[in-house]
């Protein structure tokens, strides 16, 4: 497989990975709605790097690693679970007045590493990319080059959801009202609870 086929193919898997409506996409329309398009942006950024993390055990097919993440997929399941919890009950309590501030300097690392590490929170992400990439490899592990594009493709997929995603949000943002923004902001709360919520259960109940 060619370089650029093998880059297209993994830049529809990281589009494919970041496109769902989840946790992530929900902090990406409430942040961008709140604090702007940069506030999105670098949530999705932050998602977008871990990712590319694990699509880097992925084609390096690092076994032992893989099989430590996944042990780990209680305990970061629950720390996954509280904290969307907590950014919902957040998201909910949050008055609409604070929507002109905090959306620059050190707020946006945060919402980079907070993102970075709710997507870390799901390790069996890993296991997927380990099988997609054996498929686009052909059942073999891919070499260094290979490897470095298809990781590089995934990256640019997420980003291009996000940039996407951040950008449509926050041109319609500037058309709603604030009685609208605040329903908006209620709805994400609300679902970033229940996120939450059914995380924790299913990681329970196994």
């Amino acid at each position: 497989m060619s370089g650029v086929a093998l880059f297209s193919q993994a830049l529809l898997v990281g589009w494919a990975i970041a496109a769902p409506v989840g946790p992530i996409g929900l902090l990406v329309i409430e942040r961008t709605l709140r604090y702007g398009r940069a506030a999105g942006l670098v949530t999705g950024l932050g998602a977008a790097s871990a990712d590319a993390l694990y699509a880097t055990v992925g084609v390096a097919g690092l076994g032992m690693l893989t099989a430590w993440l996944t042990r780990l997929a209680l305990p970061l399941a629950l720390f996954g679970s509280g904290f969307l919890i907590w950014l919902g009950v957040a998201t909910l309590r949050r008055a609409p007045a604070e929507r002109a501030a905090a959306g620059a300097g050190a707020g946006l690392a945060g919402y980079a590493v907070s993102a970075f590490a709710l997507t870390l929170s799901n390790p069996l992400t890993v296991l997927s990319f380990v099988a997609v990439f054996a498929g686009l490899a052909g059942r073999q592990a891919p070499g260094a080059v290979a490897g470095v594009v298809m990781i590089t493709g995934v990256f640019c997929g997420s980003v291009l959801w996000w940039l996407m995603l951040a950008g449509t949000v926050g041109w319609l943002g500037g058309k709603l009202s604030t009685c609208w923004r605040r329903r908006i902001d209620t709805l994400c709360g609300l679902l970033l609870l229940g996120f939450g919520a059914a995380l924790g259960v299913r990681a329970l109940l196994g």
